[in-house]
């Protein structure tokens, strides 16, 4: 009976993600428990920590007649502004024009939009010291997907890694890039590998014009492996963060792929985003109580928030999704952080981005 309820809310998950028109890589049909990984540390709550936030879903301006489809992809560039990947007015860009990559001012302003026809499924959003933006296309359907793309600021493209609409497990290929960022002298690094179990998990690492330097990460549920490396962030001493999802957990690399240390306080994470203050913030948009996709017992979905310095969470912003064991995803998925300690989180199901100011006292 186990095998069937979890079989079945994979199946739900799956469905609920899939990107309507693109190709949806199947996981495995059951899930049992001894290939699930451990719930975490014993600790005696995780989800009590404060929260000082409160939340604004409405604050960003679209424009007339446009409508906000779902996203995992929001960034703040270093002028404040605030840029989100959309999927196109619904859960895929696949055939459509619409315009995905919009800014935003910093009163929610729209500014202008670009990206129209170039992707398939945005996923992961960064945005470099030049304010370039750094978008990787998540999956491959009629010919096109599965690249990371570089654009100026006033969207021309710069660069894109990966064979579009080709999908690949080494070099220069990718089977579906998550996540983008890049380190202080330029190297870039892309996490590969979105569906578990299917022997793709790896970082991929590239020089600055995008020569292939090689690759780390081996999938699985040990400590030092990945499964589903959902996201990717750098620290002020050059360490990699990943967020490993599947694993429930932010694992932690060198520039050349030592393993460091994983950390299971921060939830099960899908987005994460370091500030200069080092600062990890992890957006928890899966966790749930049953067996099967997102089993995580005892930590609740929301935004937790600690020190890369100790590992040690300090602040928590609970997802406000009354029965999250119901559905596959809610809340925050995407998340970036600006100057002034203003949160933003984007999201799947919702179709929206929130943001999130500390309360005043």
């Amino acid at each position: 009976m186990t095998r069937m309820i979890a079989a079945l809310l994979a199946g739900l998950a799956a469905a609920a993600l899939a990107p309507a028109g693109a190709r949806q890589a199947s996981g495995p049909s059951t899930y049992t428990v001894d290939k699930l990984p451990p719930p975490g540390p014993m600790v005696p709550d995780p989800n009590t920590y404060p929260n000082g936030f409160t939340a604004d879903t409405g604050f960003f301006k679209l424009p007339a007649g446009r409508t906000m489809g779902s996203t995992s992809a929001v960034a703040v560039d270093s002028k404040g502004q605030v840029w989100v990947a959309e999927r196109c007015g619904a859960n895929s860009c696949a055939g459509s024009a619409v315009n995905p990559i919009m800014v935003f001012d910093r009163d929610g302003n729209f500014i202008r939009d670009f990206g129209g026809g170039l992707t398939v499924f945005p996923h992961g959003f960064y945005i470099d010291p030049q304010d370039n933006i750094w978008l990787t296309d998540a999956r491959i359907a009629n010919g096109a997907g599965g690249q990371v793309l570089k654009f100026s600021p006033d969207g021309k493209l710069l660069l894109a890694l990966g064979t579009r609409g080709v999908a690949g497990t080494r070099g220069n290929s990718f089977t579906e890039p998550n996540a983008v960022v890049t380190a202080k002298d330029g190297t870039i690094f892309v996490a590969d590998g979105h569906t578990p179990y299917k022997g793709i998990a790896r970082i991929v690492k590239f020089a600055p014009d995008g020569r292939y330097l090689g690759e780390f990460g081996t999938p699985g549920k040990d400590r030092g492996q990945i499964e589903v490396p959902h996201a990717l962030a750098i620290d002020s001493k050059g360490r990699l963060f990943v967020a490993d999802r599947w694993n429930n957990r932010v694992s932690i690399f060198t520039q050349d792929g030592k393993f460091i240390d994983a950390w299971t306080g921060f939830g099960r994470p899908s987005g994460i985003a370091i500030d200069r203050n080092d600062i990890l913030y992890s957006a928890d948009s899966e966790s749930r109580t049953p067996v099967g996709y997102g089993y995580n017992p005892r930590w609740k979905r929301g935004i937790r928030i600690g020190s890369v310095r100790d590992g040690k969470v300090t602040a928590f912003i609970p997802d406000p999704e009354p029965d999250p064991d119901k559905g596959a995803t809610s809340g925050a998925e995407g998340i970036a952080v600006d100057g002034d300690g203003v949160i933003y989180g984007a999201q799947v199901k919702e179709r929206q981005v929130a943001r999130y100011t500390r309360a005043k006292p």
